[in-house]
């Protein structure tokens, strides 16, 4: 039987908490960016972190966004004795509310709607188009790569669409999912290279 140590590299992608922000009622075109605006500096929700795979101890650096959310839930997962870099390579993709004046809407469709136009390229005047958004995650996904073959088992925590774009990538790359973890708040992944 083989007990040599295993060379194995591990990639964590982990969304942040939940956000204290309330999405409750409708909201006007001036209020929908004030949500993204609250959304963006907002604290997290209290949470307990029990994932199976991810090797708590073991973890001296977290790389994280510059949204207090991501550097709040880095923090609580990892506690203080983690050193997070915070970069802004990791920031989510940004959203931009278009103007429909008099109309009211939850705030789900305003983001989604956004989001959808974003996509198309039709919603990125003044904020970060999806092509350079892409080249970014990217970036992301190559510093990731780079810091395992370094250390071995690298940790994001960041945001729920900018992760799953760097996963594609680092699929792209040649590694592997090891384990999905859906795409919820806390969600983790979990990609791995031999």
């Amino acid at each position: 039987m083989d007990t040599a140590p295993t060379t194995a590299k591990r990639i964590f992608l982990i969304r942040h908490a939940r956000p204290r922000v309330s999405r409750k009622g409708l909201f006007d075109a001036a209020a929908a960016r004030q949500y993204i605006s609250d959304y963006d500096a907002a604290q997290v929700e209290e949470f307990v972190m029990a994932h199976e795979g991810i090797p708590y101890q073991a973890v001296e650096k977290v790389y994280c966004s510059t949204l207090v959310r991501s550097q709040l839930t880095a923090k609580a997962i990892f506690g203080e004795q983690a050193e997070l870099r915070v970069d802004p390579t990791f920031r989510e993709f940004e959203r931009r509310i278009f103007t429909l004046p008099l109309l009211r809407l939850p705030i789900r469709l305003w983001l989604l709607s956004a989001r959808l136009l974003w996509f198309l390229g039709l919603n990125s005047r003044g904020i970060e188009t999806f092509r350079q958004a892409r080249t970014r995650a990217r970036r992301a996904a190559e510093v990731l790569a780079q810091d395992a073959q370094e250390h071995h088992t690298t940790v994001l925590v960041a945001h729920g669409l900018l992760n799953n774009f760097i996963r594609r990538e680092l699929k792209a790359l040649g590694w592997q999912e090891s384990s999905k973890g859906g795409h919820g708040f806390l969600s983790v992944q979990v990609l791995s290279q031999e």
